[in-house]
């Protein structure tokens, strides 16, 4: 895997928060991986969960640290949900500017959710036909079977 460039990492505001050069709500961090409130939350108790290395997402982040940021993310969203009291969370992880990545320092989002909060999910749309659906899990597969 490679890492960012040494710019990259200089211009991060994630990497200076693990470098301790801006303060940050911190609340969790172990030698892999910080936890920290996000600044501008969906719901009180938005936390954001990254790797202290630098990587710009989940396509050149390393299983191993995947993995470790996974675990994090598990532990901190549970402690979410009972701060906060929410009736559940979402966890998700935005790559790249069209999926709405701001920052390029790959992070998980945890949103403490409620049943009256009104926030939206996206919205699905059904295939056309189950030929489409198909041609779709076929490029997929092959695309999976050509990285092996």
């Amino acid at each position: 895997m490679t890492h960012s460039t040494n710019t990259d990492q200089e211009n991060c505001i994630f990497c200076k928060i693990v470098a301790g050069e801006i303060a940050a709500s911190k609340v969790y961090e172990d030698d892999e991986t910080i936890a920290f409130l996000d600044i501008q939350p969906v719901n009180p108790g938005h936390t954001l969960v990254i790797p202290k290395d630098h990587f710009e997402n989940i396509y050149t982040t390393p299983v191993m640290t995947w993995m470790r940021v996974q675990m994090t993310a598990q532990k901190v969203a549970l402690a979410v949900k009972h701060a906060t009291d929410a009736d559940g969370v979402n966890i998700y992880m935005n790559n790249e500017a069209a999926a709405g990545q701001v920052v390029p320092h790959t992070h998980v989002h945890i949103i403490p959710r409620y049943n009256d909060d009104n926030l939206t999910l996206w919205h699905g749309t059904a295939y056309k036909d189950p030929e489409e659906m198909e041609s779709f899990a076929d490029k997929i597969s092959t695309e999976l079977k050509t990285e092996n």
